[in-house]
């Protein structure tokens, strides 16, 4: 199959062997001369990691491509991907289950707070277990209003983006 413009199977024409391809060359618009919308993405950029590579964002203007979500105001550290909102209000409906702190990447945090639920639950039948499901729920409440306030930071050391 032949898109508009695209010169016969030949391989005369076909100097990168796409002719030979199973299905034939991937279907490009932009590579017929239309001029893409962006405009022209830049050839280099000072920290690529091998010759030809762009990171993330790098050909739109105004964007920082190592900070795709802005950066703190106060460090100039860039924004984690993760929510403070987000994980504040997960903290706080299920942070006895650990699941704010799933969502940081936090796993040994979470996973402490799971467990001491569990167990919580299992020492139930006596007193004590109550005593450790109440000290789950509190130290959960306060770590969800840690988060919301931005003192707590992502796996990455990050500050949560607002």
């Amino acid at each position: 199959m032949t898109y508009p413009g695209q010169p016969p199977n030949d391989p005369r024409h076909d100097p990168d062997g796409w002719s030979q391809a199973p299905y034939g060359r991937p279907y490009d618009p932009y590579a017929q001369g239309t001029p893409h919308p962006a405009g022209p993405y830049p050839q280099a950029h000072p920290y690529a990691s091998a010759p030809g590579t762009q990171p993330y964002g790098a050909g739109y203007p105004g964007m920082d491509p190592w900070a795709p979500f802005g950066r703190d105001p106060i460090t100039g550290l860039p924004f984690s991907d993760k929510s403070k909102v987000v994980a504040g209000l997960l903290q706080i409906f299920l942070g006895s289950l650990g699941v704010g702190r799933f969502y940081l990447g936090d796993f040994q945090t979470g996973g402490i707070q799971l467990g001491l639920t569990v167990i919580g639950w299992i020492t139930a039948i006596f007193f004590v277990g109550f005593l450790v499901l109440l000290g789950v729920g509190i130290w959960a409440l306060i770590d969800g209003i840690m988060m919301l306030t931005g003192s707590v930071r992502d796996k990455n050391g990050l500050p949560l983006r607002p």
